[in-house]
């Protein structure tokens, strides 16, 4: 006798997102079930890998995380197309360190044509990041989405603070932005419905639920995620239904547990095979949770991730 596998239809669907122009373009999103549940809808693409470059501040990073990168690391156009041409990436992250008003603060033109010369150089989507200081985002991401004008980047973090001149100006360059919320699935439905009040296309927005590694509260931030998706899939809440973007890698090599040296503590073992697991191992739970773009670093993580990736994506017959 055949088993029957019980199936769960659901009457929501993620919304399907083309990320970048014409020639490079990326899709994500447009599942109308959970993450990896194939068995019972349709999941048109796998998440996607998009790996970090730094305009500055590496030299905290612990020496696993620099040593594919050492040779590129004062030219982030360069260290971006490293990532492309030897690592694979789908899409690139640039994470503009430099412009925290608590570091470098280096000026917005300064950083805009940084983020143009990375544009130009790469034939993926680009992600340029901020730094979470809402005065100085506002100034930065705005100039950055005039400088990279036709290019359909994705910008971000806005945050309820400073959506308004961010998105005013990612709407005039139409550039694409993700919306930023402190793990908490009201707050993240509640500036969606802010940015559509703006005028932001539906088909132009990310949501960041905001991410952390293992070992410091990644269970809530699967459970929020789950929580999201389940209220955009079975309670068809269209304002819950954006593709997910999870900045994964700044929380994991930043931990204690990837930057203690063997020697500072030999019972914690090879510190390389340890953050790159810690990286991989967090990044395949925000998958499952949901995550559709995973902000990743070290090439071997990354390979990790994509082979079992591959191994869940077998859609049933």
């Amino acid at each position: 006798m055949a088993i029957v596998i019980p199936k769960t239809i659901y009457n929501g669907k993620v919304k399907e997102i083309k990320l970048g122009s014409d020639m490079q373009a990326v899709s994500v999103g447009g599942e109308n079930c959970f993450p990896f549940y194939l068995f019972e809808g349709a999941m048109p693409h796998k998440p996607v890998i998009a790996m970090e470059v730094w305009d500055s501040g590496t030299e905290d990073w612990p020496v696993a995380a620099l040593e594919p990168f050492k040779d590129v690391i004062s030219d982030p156009a360069a260290w971006a197309n490293k990532c492309i041409s030897e690592y694979g990436a789908e899409m690139i992250c640039l994470q503009l360190v430099s412009t925290d008003p608590n570091g470098m603060n280096r000026g917005a033109t300064e950083a805009a044509a940084l983020a143009k010369k990375v544009a130009d150089a790469i034939n993926v989507p680009l992600i340029v990041w901020g730094t979470a200081n809402i005065e100085k985002d506002t100034e930065v991401l705005r100039a950055v989405a005039e400088a990279c004008q036709g290019k359909n980047i994705i910008l971000g973090p806005l945050e309820e603070k400073d959506f308004k001149k961010i998105g005013a100006a990612a709407i005039g360059y139409h550039q694409t932005v993700i919306a930023s919320s402190p793990i908490d699935i009201n707050l993240a439905k509640q500036l969606n419905i802010l940015m559509g009040n703006l005028g932001i296309p539906e088909n132009a927005l990310l949501m960041d639920p905001t991410v952390s590694s293992i070992g410091y509260g990644i269970e809530y931030c699967y459970s929020v995620m789950e929580r999201i998706r389940a209220a955009g899939l079975t309670q068809s809440d269209d304002k819950l239904q954006y593709p997910l973007i999870c900045n994964i890698s700044k929380e994991t090599w930043k931990a204690k547990e990837a930057k203690v040296t063997e020697q500072e503590d030999p019972l914690m073992g090879d510190a390389k095979k340890r953050g790159i697991l810690l990286e991989a191992m967090s990044a395949l739970i925000l998958a499952l949770a949901g995550g559709n773009i995973l902000v990743m670093r070290h090439p071997e993580a990354i390979k990790l991730i994509k082979g079992i990736l591959d191994e869940l994506y077998v859609p049933s017959k």
